[in-house]
């Protein structure tokens, strides 16, 4: 696949992965790219975790899953992300960010504008949305063949300092070149982070992953080959958009916004249809 193929086709799996194990040769392939990454003065901050042992995977699940719920039943999950929510095509197409929500159970599509509600809260939760969405989430990481735990060294992460900025900056760009090198390999990949939203299930997964003190948990990943026909779950959304050019770019100052424009094609490189992506 040609670089910027691969650049386009880059996306979120929010669907299950085929039950086929990640080859070896994957996954040190994956963690080789990340160590290819830019740092600060080549401080190379980020640690691994490889995770392949079903029942470690298992008590992922159960603690995502148990996440998700939580944060359902109590309207966290809807109050805190509200600004990022679409539930129309007119909506995602004004506002070319955020994640547009087409697919949602029959039950939940009828209080769509009252879901940030209490009353539309309520209902939800005596309809028991939130333990159905959580087993859901659940399925989906248990069904997950790898999982990668992601941590920063704390002598270099040191947070309110610069270090901690370029620390981050470095993960971030470790993990942008594994994602891509999902894409390339047919392999696919999502952020497991609603136990990041409750302090103790984050401590459990440091626990579980037996994380020493020297090292701080940052993220935690699903990773597997991705089938052909990607059956959807029950909540699911697209975000095939991005902001226009003009939008974010800036020409000399940020008085000039820049002109609206094709999308670039490198010589060499042919432009093809991306479909969609998160």
């Amino acid at each position: 696949m040609d670089f910027l193929d691969v650049l386009r086709k880059r996306k979120t799996t929010n669907g299950p992965f085929l039950p086929d194990p990640v080859t070896p040769e994957h996954q040190r392939l994956l963690v080789e790219v990340a160590g290819m990454a830019p740092s600060h003065f080549n401080s190379q901050p980020w640690r691994f975790v490889l995770v392949d042992d079903k029942n470690t995977i298992e008590r992922v699940a159960e603690i995502s899953g148990q996440s998700m719920t939580q944060l359902l039943e109590e309207g966290t999950f809807w109050k805190r992300y509200r600004p990022y929510f679409r539930f129309s095509e007119a909506e995602m197409e004004k506002r070319r960010d955020g994640i547009y929500f087409d697919q949602l159970p029959a039950v939940v599509k009828p209080f769509t504008k009252q879901v940030f509600s209490g009353t539309g809260q309520a209902i939800m939760n005596r309809f028991g949305v939130p333990k159905t969405l959580g087993e859901d989430n659940r399925k989906l990481v248990a069904g997950s063949p790898l999982v990668l735990a992601v941590m920063l060294d704390k002598t270099e992460y040191r947070p309110g300092e610069l270090s901690g900025f370029y620390s981050m900056f470095g993960m971030g760009a470790a993990m942008e070149n594994i994602w891509l090198t999902t894409t390339a390999l047919g392999m696919g990949i999502q952020f497991i982070s609603t136990p990041m939203e409750i302090p103790e299930n984050w401590r459990k997964l440091e626990r579980l992953f037996e994380v020493p003190e020297d090292l701080e948990l940052m993220a935690v990943y699903r990773l597997g080959y991705v089938p052909k026909e990607q059956r959807r779950p029950s909540i699911d959304w697209s975000s095939r958009q991005r902001k226009r050019v003009s939008q974010y770019v800036f020409r000399n100052t940020c008085a000039t916004p820049e002109p609206d424009h094709e999308p670039a094609t490198a010589p060499g490189f042919e432009t093809r249809n991306s479909g969609g992506r998160a």
